[in-house]
């Protein structure tokens, strides 16, 4: 079984080796816990398959008489001659396995290799987890989840759908003021949609394997929820940069500025997630991108982090100015109630919309994970119902504007019929 050549041909798989382990780590250190088990895995497996196969194109047939490669599923072995012994340590998995000095033994005999000692479930401890009553109680726990969180969305949709539409359909609605809140609008109507189709794509075909599923789909369904995203903080930040703007420049046509503020909301937005898209094909093309826990996911955090800073400045900010002009005598009264009617919704949503992400951030991600989930999923759904009845719902001039136009299209409907029944009576 080994030739005068083995020493070259070991170099070379040594060689090759380290580049698979290399980029082995690479993949399961960028992958969801969850996940990382199983590419372990299966990266092992291939590598060790390679090897077989390397090994029997190679075989002399007047080879020395030993035990073959093998793979055991759990380590791999590598060729030896009768009588001696191979040792390998426990898997390294982080999350999965606890760390270990253990070394498990196998012999190589007459009849092949040996059963391992100690055998892997004494030698390698598993990390703490749930019984299989536990497993069934997540299961159900992330089942009602995703209840939740498709109700919370399917209801802000409807609601933000009728705010657009309140807003388009009165003239005198029809502003600069509106016109941003119709894009924030919009931008969480994008953010619902995203959420729906990518549960779609992902978890539509309960057979499919989500951790090795790498999809131009798939890719496609995350990269439109990170956009959606972006999108959603960029436009919250147009919201108090136009509040700030309206207190600054009292006698300035607001107008001037829409470009600017379209170009921040979804320009920028767009550019970032092309650098990730483009990050992710040229360094990290692995899985479906959905691994929060990938050095290149800052590409995304870092410009939403930015939008939370620079709004908390702008809520410090406002919030001063504010002050000066409820306190000023030269501001007439409907000046006033402008201000306080627009300051109470975008104050109330900068502080709202920022805290809970600066808080997960920094934070990996198997931390507080029922926690993250539960913020950014389930009330992360309603926000979008949360906005439209902040801006239009609760809003007093939209409320005055229904109202007069109910009343006018009373007064025409009672006069049709007055001038039907004098129709008839004179007939």
């Amino acid at each position: 079984m080994f030739s005068t050549q083995r020493p070259r041909i070991a170099a070379k798989g040594e060689r090759r080796v380290a580049m698979v382990k290399t980029q082995m780590l690479k993949k399961v250190r960028a992958t969801h816990p969850d996940c990382s088990v199983i590419l372990y895995f299966q990266e092992r497996e291939d590598e060790c398959l390679e090897a077989i196969r390397s090994e029997s194109q190679t075989q002399s047939p007047g080879g020395q008489r030993g035990c073959r490669t093998a793979w055991d599923g759990v380590s791999c072995w590598p060729a030896m001659p009768v009588g001696q012994s191979h040792a390998v340590a426990c898997p390294d998995v982080p999350h999965i396995f606890k760390k270990s000095k253990a070394l498990i033994h196998r012999n190589c005999t007459e009849v092949g290799w040996s059963p391992p000692s100690p055998p892997y479930y004494s030698a390698c401890e598993l990390e703490a987890v749930g019984s299989s009553n536990n497993t069934e109680a997540k299961r159900g726990y992330f089942i009602t989840m995703k209840v939740l969180y498709t109700c919370g969305y399917s209801t802000s949709l409807a609601a933000l759908f009728l705010a657009i539409g309140i807003f388009s359909c009165f003239r005198k609605l029809h502003c600069t003021r509106n016109s941003i809140h119709i894009h924030f609008f919009t931008s969480f109507i994008l953010r619902g949609a995203a959420v729906l189709i990518k549960d779609a794509v992902l978890f539509s075909d309960e057979s499919v394997d989500h951790c090795t599923m790498s999809t131009v789909k798939c890719k496609a369904s995350i990269a439109f929820v990170q956009y959606s995203v972006l999108a959603n903080f960029y436009w919250l930040l147009v919201e108090g940069m136009y509040l700030q703007t309206l207190l600054l420049l009292t006698f300035t046509s607001d107008r001037s500025y829409i470009w600017w503020y379209i170009l921040i909301g979804w320009g920028v937005p767009m550019l970032t997630v092309c650098v990730w898209v483009v990050t992710r094909l040229q360094y990290d093309d692995h899985g479906c991108w959905d691994d929060y826990s990938s050095p290149y996911w800052w590409v995304i955090k870092a410009p939403i982090l930015l939008a939370i800073f620079v709004n908390f400045l702008i809520f410090l900010n406002v919030t001063r100015m504010l002050a000066q002009k409820i306190r000023s005598p030269d501001i007439s009264k409907n000046y006033k109630q402008q201000y306080m009617r627009l300051t109470k919704s975008t104050l109330l949503l900068i502080p709202l919309f920022g805290v809970h992400y600066v808080v997960f951030a920094f934070f990996p991600e198997h931390i507080g994970v029922d926690a993250r989930l539960y913020f950014e999923l389930v009330l992360g759904s309603y926000q979008g119902f949360l906005v439209a009845l902040l801006y239009c719902f609760l809003n007093g001039e939209v409320q005055s504007e229904i109202k007069r136009n109910w009343g006018k299209w009373q007064s025409t409907m009672e006069s049709n019929v007055f001038n039907m029944a004098t129709q008839d009576f004179t007939a």
